[in-house]
């Protein structure tokens, strides 16, 4: 006669180790950043520059940047705009990427009081 088949109690120490090391990994594997914002905002259709202010016309390529025709760099591009709330009309160049377009907004937000417009594309 068979003795009956004892059961084995399940050890729940090796799954508490597992689950304690899996919630370690994806803690120091997680990033906890805040990813930065570009606002924007759309202009209206034929929307006029406030005030008597004189626009900025900026071309933007993937070799350079231009202001008013004249080549200038990222870095003295505020201090080539001014001081008082400028207008800034960009147009951009076959292949911009759109990280070179937020290289430059994110410049461009340093300038206080400035307005923004992004041509589209014809």
């Amino acid at each position: 006669m068979r003795k009956p088949a004892r059961r084995r109690r399940l050890a729940l120490t090796s799954l508490i180790d597992v689950i304690f090391l899996l919630l370690l990994f994806f803690m120091l594997s997680s990033t906890f950043t805040r990813f930065a914002e570009v606002e924007l905002a759309a202009d209206g259709a034929g929307g006029a520059a406030s005030g008597a202010a004189k626009p900025f016309f900026l071309r933007l390529s993937p070799a350079g940047l231009d202001l008013n025709g004249t080549p200038v760099a990222l870095d003295a591009l505020k201090s080539r705009l001014g001081e008082e709330a400028p207008v800034v009309l960009v147009s951009l160049a076959e292949a911009v990427t759109a990280q070179r377009l937020t290289d430059l907004l994110v410049a461009l937000r340093a300038v206080p009081g400035v307005q923004v417009t992004v041509l589209e594309r014809s």
